[in-house]
């Protein structure tokens, strides 16, 4: 069936409820409600969530925001977590001890902090081992729930508790790490970025093509934080959109090695749309400063002709 947002809205019951106490303009519940929904109605779901924001905004004792069983792990340990339940759940199978009509998907949530970098080593592992699991990277570029701290997923020249811009240094100084491209590495047989926007259709898609693709599948899926990013709370899609109108963050998926571009920009906007609109970048708009803005346009150049390259093979 065509994809259908009302359709799916109104049809589907939402895994992730209301009451939680993520940040108004947050882009992480939305992320999560949207995956959600691409489950089979029938089929249960486990999910592992490291923590980080929405681990301690959706899961306050004993409230929860979750209908399917949850379990929250150590920043470092979702990916870990969630194969040893996955291989649990094969093993009781094989045991007769569930009934062979019972489906359950293993989803996992994690932040840039718990996935870029502290819990990277488990993810890799847990790829590696080819768990049937998919795990999904919320990624809003910093450690926003101890305090706004620079991370690997940190764009250059963004101002973060850990890396002020001043009159010494204008920012992080090196530039994001492509966690996409590592999971790539692993030779996953589904890898996908995506973004909620617009009516959110390739967000839900690819979120139904990893969970039903059998073995580890990875989602990246950027999610803007307001309080990090220093952007007004409606404007959470806006930013979201010129993400990808400015190719800072395309849309792209990797299927059993092939690379496929979902989306290219028919008018392409410069990289200053996207940076304007957030405090983080504000420093970058003073005189002294604007010659970064240029530097910042060509590292997404070189980002995004390497992936026309590797699309059009």
């Amino acid at each position: 069936m065509a994809y259908n947002l009302k359709e799916i809205v109104a049809n589907k019951p939402s895994r992730f409820t209301e009451g939680h106490r993520m940040c108004a303009g947050c882009g992480a519940p939305v992320v999560a409600r949207h995956i959600l929904r691409a489950l089979k109605e029938e089929d249960h779901a486990v999910i592992s969530c490291a923590t980080g924001c929405m681990e301690v905004s959706t899961f306050i004792y004993p409230y929860t925001a979750w209908t399917d069983s949850f379990i929250h792990t150590a920043f470092e340990c979702a990916g870990a977590t969630l194969s040893g339940v996955e291989a649990a759940y094969k093993s009781l199978k094989k045991q007769g001890k569930l009934p062979e009509d019972e489906h359950t998907k293993f989803i996992a949530f994690g932040g840039d902090g718990g996935t870029y970098d502290i819990g990277l080593q488990s993810l890799s592992g847990a790829m590696e081992r080819g768990h049937d699991m998919v795990y999904v990277c919320y990624d809003n570029g910093a450690y926003m729930n101890t305090g706004i701290q620079r991370s690997s997923a940190t764009p250059k020249f963004a101002d973060t508790t850990t890396s002020p811009a001043g009159k010494v240094l204008p920012g992080k100084m090196q530039s994001r790490k492509d966690l996409t491209q590592i999971m790539v590495g692993h030779h996953l047989p589904y890898v996908a970025q995506t973004i909620a926007v617009n009516n959110m259709k390739d967000l839900y898609e690819k979120a139904e093509k990893a969970i039903y693709t059998e073995g580890p599948c990875f989602l990246n899926v950027m999610s803007p934080c307001p309080r990090g990013w220093g952007y007004s709370t409606p404007d959470l899609m806006k930013i979201n959109k010129l993400a990808v109108e400015t190719c800072y963050w395309p849309l792209f998926e990797v299927i059993d090695g092939k690379w496929i571009l979902n989306y290219e920009p028919k008018n392409r906007l410069p990289i200053e749309d996207f940076l304007r609109p957030q405090g983080r970048f504000k420093h970058l708009f003073k005189p002294e400063n604007e010659h970064l803005i240029e530097k910042f346009q060509k590292e997404v150049d070189r980002r995004w002709e390497d992936l026309l390259f590797k699309c059009s093979r």
